[in-house]
């Protein structure tokens, strides 16, 4: 599905599109899960699906400091485990756990408003 959202700031990570297996950010389409602020991109996040989750992976979320995090769990919603999760807590930072085309729309709507927003997506081949 294309974006059309065409608020960002130069320099900024925007979601332009999300489809089968692939995310594209601003002019580059990525096919490998990985996370996004307005500022920073991290490639080759680990969890290839929503199975291979760990704690260490929400560790590397927690010390962006974001106002809140949305966590795209692939084509279909699921909910880790709460133990995962901790890492958010303790900072005090809000999250989501949304499918992944749902977290490419939230996060654009929340950059676009000037939130301090991390999405972590977890991209399949059937998103």
């Amino acid at each position: 599905m294309k974006l059309q959202l065409e608020t960002a700031a130069r320099n900024q990570y925007l979601i332009r599109a999300h489809g089968p297996g692939r995310v594209v950010i601003n002019e580059t389409a990525y096919h490998a899960s990985l996370i996004v602020t307005p500022e920073r991109l991290i490639e080759h996040w680990p969890p290839s699906c929503f199975d291979e989750l760990k704690r260490d992976h929400i560790d590397v979320l927690a010390r962006l400091a974001p106002e809140v995090v949305l966590i795209g769990t692939g084509a279909t919603l699921r909910f880790p485990a709460a133990e995962l999760l901790r890492p958010l807590l303790g900072p005090q930072i809000g999250y989501e756990i949304m499918d992944t085309a749902a977290a490419c729309r939230t996060y654009n709507i929340l950059m676009s408003e000037g939130r301090k927003v991390a999405a972590a997506l977890i991209i399949d081949d059937k998103i």
